[in-house]
């Protein structure tokens, strides 16, 4: 297809990267950043609430990671079948819908109902991420789709920054919620409870705003299709045939592997630095250990923006390899060090996880030769999310079985995995200094 601003290639890349069209994919980035980041805040504020065990509160993450899970293989069919505006369009109405359930969530006070909507808001998501994903990697030259992604994915700690600021702002308030609610009767509790579940609907008034302009945005601006061209004679590829041919694949799988374990880190690690502050200072209130967030998120950014740089001039696999290893000590340093250094620790870690998920991300895909399965293996990798699901429950029982602290060594044990998986990747690097040391 020819245009005035690009020429699709027979793969389905682009021969020049269209600014205005590559902006408004990756504002999606940020968009279902700040969605997770709130979850962070909501685990917090639900606790105190609903007097949860961490256990229970992981179910937040148990709700939205899993909602990714569910619904990335019907929303790649559905790409594959229509187009990446159109996933994308349906993503922000359903991430639409999720956050307008959270009205008369707090109305009815249950906990269950608010999961619902979180599930809902991720099914959107997962719409976005299968879309978005794969998407940014095809909007220009194959050679830089790495370099696009890492870019978009730069977003996603704008997101996250926004997101704790509203959580911190408009849920938070100075008090000790937890505490204030121990000192006031059974029903006085109840109510008040109540009011502070009220205020979880603030930040979700603007992040609707801000869903339809997307929405009448994408519906009115021309983008690419980024599919490669069918041969005259030759179908397109159905979804037996691609998992024919990805069964096979052992280095994409390892991938998919390493990217259910790194969702494990990443999530593990930001759903409880805030437990973990109010449970190591009982004299800390939410809104002041809403800061350590916003530090993990400055570092997140950091780290990314850092690792970008690092990507153009030093193989990925030497890069992701000491960022693994670095992530991993600083987490075993927060597990075991019994002063507030620990959570200063736990946050600064997000430096070190920054490039992780767009790197495996690319590196994944890249395995995948014949880009006739790109939706069916975007959509696997983007169901690696489910490790945000499974692993955070994992350690909010280890933490309900033996304390908070102890059990961020489950996500240093994966980190340490992670690690492992891009010193298998080494000899598959092909930057020229990874060759010459292979050599």
């Amino acid at each position: 297809m020819k245009n005035a601003n690009w020429v699709e290639e027979p793969d389905g890349y682009l021969n020049r990267t269209p600014i205005w069209q590559f902006i408004l994919v990756t504002i999606l980035f940020a968009l279902w950043a700040i969605a997770a980041s709130l979850n962070d805040i909501l685990i917090t504020q639900f606790k105190a609430v609903f007097n949860l065990s961490d256990f229970s509160t992981a179910f937040v993450q148990s709700a939205f990671y899993g909602g990714y899970f569910v619904i990335a293989i019907p929303a790649s069919m559905f790409i594959k079948k229509n187009s990446y505006k159109l996933g994308i369009i349906a993503g922000l109405a359903a991430f639409s819908l999720g956050c307008f359930l959270f009205f008369p969530a707090s109305r009815l006070v249950t906990y269950q109902i608010f999961l619902f909507a979180i599930f809902i808001e991720a099914v959107g998501l997962s719409f976005l991420e299968t879309s978005a994903d794969p998407y940014s990697s095809i909007l220009g030259p194959r050679k830089s789709a790495t370099v696009r992604l890492n870019i978009s994915q730069t977003m996603n700690a704008v997101g996250d920054i926004i997101g704790i600021l509203l959580g911190k702002y408009l849920i938070f308030t100075d008090g000790n919620l937890k505490e204030e609610m121990s000192r006031m009767s059974k029903s006085a509790a109840v109510e008040f409870g109540k009011e502070q579940l009220g205020r979880t609907l603030e930040p979700y008034k603007y992040v609707l705003i801000v869903l339809v302009i997307m929405i009448i945005l994408f519906a009115v601006t021309k983008f690419p299709t980024g599919k490669p061209k069918v041969k005259e004679g030759e179908k397109q590829a159905t979804f037996g045939e691609a998992m024919g041919y990805l069964i096979h694949n052992h280095r994409y799988w390892h991938g998919v592997g390493a990217q259910f374990l790194y969702m494990g880190v990443q999530t593990g690690v930001w759903s409880f630095t805030m437990r973990l502050a109010l449970d190591m200072f009982p004299s800390f209130n939410e809104r002041f250990v809403a800061n350590f967030m916003l530090y993990s998120y400055i570092c997140f950014f950091i780290g990314r923006f850092v690792a970008s740089y690092l990507l153009s001039k030093l193989p990925e696999t030497w890069v992701l390899l000491a960022y693994s290893l670095l992530g991993t000590l600083m987490i075993v340093y927060t597990t075991f060090v019994p002063n507030i250094t620990a959570i200063y620790a736990a946050a600064g870690v997000s430096a070190l996880m920054g490039p992780c998920w767009p790197t495996i991300f690319a590196r994944t895909l890249e395995t995948v030769e014949d880009k006739r399965f790109t939706e069916t293996s975007s959509a696997f990798i983007v169901m690696a999310i489910v490790g945000g699901a499974v692993l955070p429950a994992f350690q909010g029982l280890l933490s309900d079985a033996t304390n908070m602290q102890l059990s961020f060594i489950l996500p240093a044990i994966e980190f340490a995995l992670v690690g492992l998986y891009f010193f298998s990747e080494l000899k598959h690097d092909t930057h020229p200094m990874a060759n010459k040391s292979n050599s």
